[in-house]
């Protein structure tokens, strides 16, 4: 399957608490996904009632979790989330198309 490559550098910036441990390594790894994921998050900002820092986290946070989900769909642990995940997709792609311009 041909499919979009990216990078994704996750660098730890602050603690919750003065004294906790800063992460000081950035985790970084390459994956494919089917999705144009920059394009994802052009239309997330059809979102209403959605910080654009929501849309960018919801849009690339859904498009990890659902290719790993598809890869392992016979995983027992992603069996049961299926069917919702799903049906919340779909409402998400409808809402992002009746705020279409």
């Amino acid at each position: 399957m041909l499919a979009h490559r990216y990078r994704l550098t996750l660098e730890h910036l602050a603690t919750r608490r003065e004294g906790e441990t800063l992460h000081t390594e950035p985790v970084t790894f390459e994956f494919e996904n089917h999705d144009d994921i920059f394009e994802i998050i052009s239309r997330m900002r059809r979102q209403e009632g959605l910080s654009e820092g929501d849309q960018r986290e919801l849009a690339v946070g859904l498009k990890l979790f659902s290719e790993v989900m598809l890869r392992n769909r016979e995983h027992p642990l992603f069996q049961e989330l299926q069917p919702h995940f799903r049906d919340f997709m779909k409402a998400l792609k409808e809402r992002g198309k009746a705020a279409a311009p």
